[in-house]
């Protein structure tokens, strides 16, 4: 017997469509240059799928009284459901309004007001499923911009169990959003130590320039183009990394690559210094910096990958950071056993916080995985088929949960269910570090 089967102990689940179970109200107006720095909360389509998660008690943006007069009203407690995007993953997609001030919304947008045969939340997590994906793609109207209207959304079938099992469901699935969530948040608390640990004090240590600490190898790069290119295994760099991999080499060592030129200057999604160690190629969007330490290297390539580039940037449509420029960065250099101590910690960061087999992403992926299983499993009702299991087809299951080792079946708390307190990445991993006390009493935050 499934978790979702005890719940239920025998009752009936009803399928009503969704306009039998509150109210929708199209949405009119706001656009974003309506937005005040203060005034009445407002929610605007766009932000649901770029900035709010499943729930918020605040909102990002605001409007005048005035104009508040003029557009539908959301209350404690409904629904705001996208209507438009130009993928069908946006449509459809679900905010909860848990704010006590009322709050307004625009076009685009449908308000979903519930009666008091459903929770607001649990009807959120239930736009999520599987189930309703499926059937608003039915329902949709348009190719580049798609659309489901009110009306059509009204249609959509949902399960309605008794208000005290939406009500369990939802406190269950609450506590796998507030493990990701947790996560996320300790990995920014990492980023805030990586950069207090590299800011110092005026006159603390002495500063000089890129130039005067590392050595430039720019004059050996040399780019192939991919038509010429003999392919082998030497990786082949570019200002953000491996772009090809070729038969020879110009560098066998450990170096520092630095982008020179590309939007990635000033968007930084991904770093604009890494290492890179053993025989490779490197192109000319990549500058080339030898050091004597490993702790040197390592050393600026975090404090480059802190620090906004701008004043060093030139080029409008294709920014770029020339070798003079380079080497014109100002670098605070402390001693080198400070150096080995600051980057013996960052490399146990880096680790923790960017690691795909170890640390917080791969927890992070595994807790998102489990709550996607979970609220298929909790929210597919009789008629549905259960999903199958994300490990269906072996794998490895150690920090995974299945429906027989879950700490929802059999009752009791499960020694492998992650909480905040319990986690492998919190207190033993970071105690590990023997962090000492820095400015500010950072130590108490991390």
């Amino acid at each position: 017997m499934s978790y979702l089967e005890k719940l239920l102990d025998g009752v009936e689940v009803k399928w009503k469509k969704l306009g039998e179970v509150g109210q929708l109200i199209r949405g009119n107006g706001l656009q974003k240059k309506d937005f005040t720095e203060t005034g009445v909360p407002a929610i605007h389509y766009g932000q649901i799928y770029t900035y709010y998660g499943l729930a918020a008690t605040e909102t990002k943006s605001f409007v005048s009284s005035e104009l508040a007069k003029k557009l539908k009203k959301v209350d404690k407690g409904d629904v705001v459901i996208t209507n438009t995007s130009e993928n069908i993953d946006d449509v459809g997609k679900a905010l909860v309004y848990l704010g006590e001030q009322q709050a307004v919304t625009g076009g685009h947008a449908t308000i979903f007001k519930p009666s008091k045969h459903i929770l607001g939340k649990y009807f959120a997590y239930f736009t999520q499923t599987t189930e309703f994906t499926n059937k608003k793609r039915k329902l949709a109207k348009g190719t580049k911009v798609i659309d489901v209207s009110a009306t059509d959304m009204s249609k959509i079938p949902i399960p309605i169990p008794p208000l005290e099992i939406q009500a369990e469901i939802v406190r269950i699935l609450d506590t796998f959003t507030e493990l990701t969530a947790e996560l996320t948040a300790r990995k920014k608390q990492y980023n805030y130590y990586r950069d207090q640990l590299l800011t110092f004090d005026e006159g603390e240590v002495a500063w000089k320039k890129l130039g005067e600490v590392a050595e430039n190898l720019d004059s050996k790069r040399k780019p192939i183009t991919s038509g010429l290119r003999d392919a082998g295994e030497v990786p082949y760099y570019g200002a953000s990394g491996i772009v090809d991999y070729v038969r020879d080499y110009i560098f066998d060592e450990d170096l520092l690559l630095v982008s020179e030129d590309g939007a990635n200057l000033l968007a930084r999604s991904t770093p604009i210094a890494f290492s890179i160690s053993g025989k490779s190629w490197v192109n000319n969007h990549a500058h080339v910096l030898r050091f004597r330490t490993y702790a040197e290297r390592r050393y600026i390539e975090f404090y480059l990958n802190s620090i906004g580039l701008t004043p060093y940037i030139s080029g409008a449509a294709q920014p770029k950071l020339n070798k003079k420029n380079l080497e014109n960065i100002s670098i605070p250099n402390p001693s080198l056993e400070e150096k080995k101590r600051i980057v013996a910690i960052l490399d146990k960061f880096d680790t923790l916080t960017n690691s795909l087999t170890e640390g917080l992403p791969r927890e992070i992926e595994l807790r998102q995985k489990q709550y996607e299983y979970y609220r298929e499993l909790l929210l597919s009702f009789p008629n549905n088929p259960l999903p199958a299991s994300p490990l269906a087809g072996g794998g490895e299951k150690k920090d995974f949960f299945t429906p027989s080792n879950s700490p929802l079946a059999g009752g009791g708390e499960k020694k492998d269910f992650f909480t905040p307190s319990n986690s492998p990445l919190a207190g033993g991993e970071l105690d590990a570090l023997s962090l000492p006390p820095v400015k500010g009493g950072l130590r108490g935050v991390v």
